[in-house]
């Protein structure tokens, strides 16, 4: 160990061996450690330098030429006699093992610095001067004459002590330069041999018409068999026209070798692609298409109805010649888009493609989540390089009828933005008094779209535009019950997943009790998208564990194997645990998802000088935090009524929550949720653990109609309530609310939150000890 003086070189790196001349002043030293400086932060390892002579800098400075000698460790700093810094040195010169793994990166390295050399255009004197390095250790640091190296990578390298691993690094870094070198090369070789290339596709294409004229392929066979195509395809007389008018441009044109020839060979294509003259032999038997919705789906008997009287009045107007009509007659007589709206896994493209099926149609379908581009549509203008049909000409083509079942996926995720608004041009291809005359801006014609039978799917409607939403007629889809649910696993669910994962229908066995315990333990949605998963991972464990040997089939699933292959219990019946205390509600709501239960909280905290203040957390919209002050001016000008002393209100703040703050919630069905929450909160009464509700709330105390109420119910149901409260208005409702549902549910209808309240709220301490 020795005591240097400490030299700081800011994006400077010097190596052993390496000579550098500063701008500072060693004094009487002969020795110094010249440390590189990273971000202000001194490197852990610098190197020992001799000071070679002083020298007079430009400008009258006064400078030293440094000779690195070897790496120097720093170790405490410490101040010299003269105030500069000096710090302890652990010197460590380069021990080279001498092994033929030394000598195999030795080698390679020189190889490697060949290369990059040769790459730049090295004339050989750096070449001759590497060659005359004989030290491993020194070769490596040879990298410290590279300008393309930062900073960082060099003392990276200078702070490998050991040579091995010196050679190993500085081999790392010299290959990606080398890589980007001949990346670099070969860029530029290409570009230089941009012009010859043209020159040889020239003459290649002269080459060419000379082989097509020997073998009878020339532009004149071309154009015939255009010719052909065009008489066969049976198009309108108008598109005949275009098409027509279209190859006489390209045969004036005398050959393909233009930009333009080939535009007009690809508009050809894709006119010729369209199937003109094709219809599907449809069935529009009802008693049919009832039967296939049936086996293809179970529940969703409103669904089936509405698809299957959609059927029968189509028959109709076909058997009776009404589907000849003018579009005025087509407008006047309906015709609307049948658009299925519910939460995601409810089989809404499913449906389409049983509807496909039992109609005999082709089936395709458009995803539009995303789209934002009107030319999706209608397609791209042919003035554009690479213009296409839109997905409607595309979908005819994929279907090679003129008369497919195509599904409009996910409507309501259509977007806008400075490229126009699809959701405008569907309003064209939707409008049943429009689409006879549909026109595409690639093939600029005008496309029958009347025989299709359009679907459409949506998961809300509140982000689908009015005017688009007027040409559709909606079909609910509001979700399964409980018992849907076990029924969809059995019948369809399992036997799927079972062929899925490979297994034998005799192979695995899976009562329905334990189908009930995944359904009400493992999912809570309103579709099965969930479902099929969780059914899909059972199976595929037990798929595993017979493959391996560990079972035999046939295996029978029990509770224990459940457990082992979908872990703990996901979901859980929190109302009686949560509504246990004064002061939290159950309310219902309805969720992109579906139906859901949501807790609304209350408390009270005390405040000095506050006259009753509200605060709302949960990431509530504009609506629930009116609901909430409508809530809590109803119960302070009621308090005598409710059982609530006045004072109550005086030196206290009321904070209203609604649990789970990440996701944003608004809605005008949480007033009497509130109301209940803050009155159980006063009067200390648990709301019932068995009630759920959904209701808006006047300042007056009338429990005002909501909707959803179908959704809302199916949740409470699968929650494991047992008491629903609905607003009186909202009776008419419980008709769409599933059988099963109204069996176990009982609703209350009430006109004010006086009958609300007696409902929701547990029995006060002295009735029940009157009773």
């Amino acid at each position: 160990m020795t005591t240097l003086p400490l030299i700081p070189l800011d994006d400077v790196v010097v190596f052993p061996t390496m000579d550098v001349t500063l701008p500072v002043d060693p004094g009487e030293d002969d020795r110094v450690l010249l440390v590189p400086r990273v971000d202000g932060e001194y490197a852990a390892v610098g190197t020992i330098a001799r000071v070679k002579r002083k020298v007079r800098l430009p400008g009258g400075g006064t400078g030293a030429m440094f000779e690195g000698i070897a790496r120097g460790v720093a170790g405490a700093a410490q101040t010299g006699p003269t105030g500069d810094l000096r710090v302890t040195v652990d010197e460590h010169p380069d021990d080279v093992p001498v092994d033929g793994r030394t000598r195999e990166l030795t080698r390679t390295l020189r190889a490697t610095i060949d290369e990059i050399l040769s790459a730049r255009g090295d004339d050989g004197s750096v070449q001759a001067v590497l060659r005359a390095i004989k030290e491993p250790g020194a070769l490596a640091d040879s990298v410290g004459y590279d300008p393309e190296l930062s900073v960082e990578q060099k003392v990276e390298i200078l702070a490998t002590l050991d040579v091995t691993e010196r050679l190993e690094k500085t081999i790392e870094l010299l290959q990606e330069r080398l890589s980007d070198l001949q990346l670099r090369t070969k860029i530029r070789e290409g570009v230089e041999s941009g012009a010859q290339k043209q020159q040889r596709e020239y003459l290649l294409r002269k080459q060419m018409d000379s082989i097509r004229h020997e073998l009878g392929d020339d532009d004149a066979s071309v154009v015939e068999e255009y010719r052909e195509k065009i008489e066969a395809a049976g198009m309108p007389e108008a598109v005949r026209e275009q098409a027509d008018k279209e190859l006489a441009r390209f045969e004036r044109m005398g050959g393909e070798g233009s930009g333009e020839a080939q535009m007009i060979r690809n508009y050809l294509d894709w006119l010729l692609a369209v199937p003109w003259g094709e219809r599907s032999e449809e069935n529009l038997d009802p008693v049919h298409a009832r039967e296939t919705l049936d086996g293809d789906h179970f529940g969703l008997e409103d669904v089936k109805d509405r698809i299957v009287e959609f059927l029968a009045v189509k028959k109709l107007r076909a058997d009776r010649g009404l589907d000849d009509e003018s579009a005025s007659d087509r407008r006047r007589g309906g015709g609307s888009i049948l658009t299925l709206v519910g939460p995601p896994g409810t089989g809404k493209t499913s449906i389409g493609e049983s509807v496909a099926k039992a109609t005999g149609r082709e089936f395709v379908r458009i995803a539009l989540g995303g789209v934002r581009d009107e030319a999706e549509i209608r397609g791209h203008r042919r003035t554009y390089i690479g213009a296409l049909p839109g997905r409607l000409v595309r979908a005819l083509r994929d279907a090679k009828t003129m008369n497919p079942v195509i599904l409009l996926d996910e409507v309501d995720k259509v977007g806008a933005d400075h490229r126009g608004d699809p959701s405008a041009a569907l309003l064209e291809v939707l409008d049943p008094a429009q689409n006879h005359s549909f026109r595409d801006h690639y093939l600029d014609v005008e496309i029958d779209l009347s025989q299709v039978l359009f679907l459409a799917t949506a998961n809300s409607l509140d982000t689908i535009p009015g005017p688009l939403l007027d040409r559709m007629e909606i079909i609910p889809f509001d979700g399964y019950t409980v018992a849907e649910k076990r029924a969809i696993a059995r019948d369809h669910l399992v036997p799927r997943q079972r062929k899925a994962n490979g297994l034998h229908d005799d192979e695995v066995v899976v009562p329905e009790e334990l189908l009930a315990t995944i359904v009400d333990e493992y999912t809570r949605e309103a579709g099965v998208r969930q479902l099929e998963r969780t059914v899909g991972k059972l199976l595929r464990k037990t798929a595993t564990s017979i493959a391996s040997g560990r079972d035999e089939a046939p295996v029978t699933v029990d509770l224990d194997r459940v457990r082992d292959a979908l872990g703990r219990q996901k979901v859980f019946h929190e109302s009686a645990a949560r509504t246990a205390v004064p002061g939290v509600a159950t309310g219902l709501a309805v969720t992109g998802t579906g139906g859901d239960v949501l807790f609304i909280e209350a408390t009270r905290v005390p405040v000095p000088g506050s006259k009753g203040s509200l605060v709302l957390t949960g990431q509530l919209g504009d609506v629930m935090k009116e609901s909430a002050r409508i809530a809590l001016s109803w119960v302070r000008a009621n308090a005598d009524k409710v059982g609530i002393d006045p004072a109550t209100f005086e030196d206290a703040e009321f904070h209203v929550h609604v649990p789970a703050g990440a996701i944003p919630k608004d809605g005008p069905s949480a007033g009497i949720t509130m109301v209940t929450a803050l009155v159980s909160l006063l009067t200390g009464r648990p709301v019932k653990h068995t009630v759920g509700m959904t209701g808006e709330v006047t300042l007056q105390g009338r429990v005002l109609p909501i909707g959803g109420l179908k959704q809302k119910s199916i949740a409470a149901h699968a929650a494991g309530l047992t008491d629903i409260v609905i607003s009186e208005r909202n009776r008419g409702d419980l008709d769409d609310v599933p059988q099963e549902v109204r069996d176990a549910v009982t609703f209350h209808p009430s006109m004010s939150l006086d009958e609300v309240l007696e409902v929701a709220l547990e029995a006060r301490v002295a009735e029940v000890a009157q009773v």
